[in-house]
């Protein structure tokens, strides 16, 4: 049954001449101040949430981006003065990438952020996809399986240390603490000081391809997934959510299909389904443009992605459609009750599913954000606390 609504939003400038026929990714280009502004726009999405009685606001790590699209460099500083302006919403990590920290160091400072927010801060790990950030880092990610690497043992070293005891490791990338005099003794191990008070720490990853190497990975740590409703073509979300349930039984862990997990959407909310498409149709192909050269959408052709770079190139091969994705059942457009029906519909198909994440595209104006938050808080979220209520009273 759904009970927890969030939403997520990853700061960006303020956008002009969006979609395929407009400005090219690569050469948006934004003032410091303008690309500043953008981590007001966070404090004021999050608030609307607030006030509205959303679950958890998720914020994504992201550098260098002068393009203006992911402007959110460190997630435990946005959290904790998030948590400071608002009064109960959560905050969710989605993700630390890990391969760019020194594992102790976000260890430290997510501890840091649940004892001072008294647990509103939610954890999250992820591997990355921009070259650009990760690579600069000095960490692999053209290389992947490196990458997993440096991943799977950043998280083994980062669980270790939130146990709040003291511990060593040695492996391939990290060797903790090392082997060296201090204050009259050898150092052989080193503790988390202060730890987190919340434990186990509760910790979420995003689910992209689904292997089963990457589940068993998230069930050895009791880790919750998140798959992007737009992995709805050829069944992709069932998929998941199959493989991650018989990770879990295998670890003698029953679960019901969808639970630890939740489901990702973009939203759009106008009079009829063929309004909300035409509006939010531009921010949708923006947001192609943004993630589709980062291959972040496995079916996209080198000419689709071509096409995107290059306006010229746009109408010259099909490219993906909002339409295309509100039939896939990633893009929810409409009015309330069509969105009412679809979540309803995925509730019942998935009973263990508690959590969904409904945000808007890329390049959506703050204004219309804001509209959309209030409309779904006001007439979508009822429709499923009605029923929760109803369920906690038999």
């Amino acid at each position: 049954m759904i009970t927890k609504f969030d939403s997520s939003y990853y700061g960006t400038a303020d956008m002009e001449n969006l979609g395929y026929r407009g400005t090219p990714i690569n050469e948006r280009r934004y003032s410091q101040k303008e690309l500043a502004k953008a981590l007001h726009k966070v404090v004021a999405y999050a608030q609307c949430m607030d006030e509205r009685g959303y679950n958890t606001f998720w914020m994504a790590e992201h550098h260098f981006q002068p393009e203006g699209t992911e402007l959110i460099p460190n997630l435990l500083m946005m959290a904790a003065h998030l948590c400071g302006v608002t009064k109960n919403l959560k905050i969710g990590c989605g993700f630390n990438i890990v391969p760019m920290w020194h594992p102790l160091r976000l260890a430290e400072d997510y501890a840091m952020a649940d004892i001072l927010t008294g647990g509103r801060v939610i954890f999250g790990v992820g591997r990355g996809y921009h070259t650009r950030e990760v690579e600069t880092f000095g960490s692999p990610l053209i290389d992947q399986a490196a990458n997993r690497e440096i991943f799977e043992e950043g998280v083994e070293v980062l669980f270790k240390a939130f146990a709040g005891k003291p511990f060593s490791h040695k492996g391939k990338y990290y060797t903790i603490p090392p082997e060296v005099p201090y204050r009259g003794y050898t150092l052989k191990e080193i503790t988390l000081v202060p730890g987190p008070e919340h434990l186990p720490v509760e910790c979420w990853q995003p689910i992209q391809s689904g292997s089963e190497r990457a589940f068993e990975f998230m069930a050895k740590y009791g880790i919750s997934g998140v798959i992007g409703g737009g992995s709805a073509e050829g069944g992709a979300v069932e998929r998941h959510m199959i493989g991650f349930q018989q990770a879990y039984a295998r670890r003698g862990i029953k679960l019901e299909l969808g639970e630890r997990l939740a489901l990702g959407y973009q939203f759009h909310i106008a009079s009829s389904r063929e309004r909300a498409i035409k509006e939010a149709a531009p921010h949708y192909e923006e947001n192609m443009k943004m993630f589709g050269e980062l291959r972040l959408v496995r079916a996209l052709s080198d000419e689709q992605i071509a096409a995107m770079r290059d306006p010229k190139l746009a109408g010259t091969v099909k490219l993906p459609t909002i339409e295309d994705a509100v039939k896939a059942g990633g893009f929810l457009a409409g009015r309330p009750e069509d969105i009412i029906e679809h979540l309803k519909a995925v509730e019942s198909r998935y009973p263990g599913l508690d959590r969904v994440i409904c945000a808007t595209p890329l390049g959506t104006p703050l204004d219309v954000q804001l509209e959309d938050l209030d409309r779904f808080a006001k007439e979508v979220m009822p429709a499923f606390r009605g029923t929760a209520r109803a369920a906690a009273a038999q």
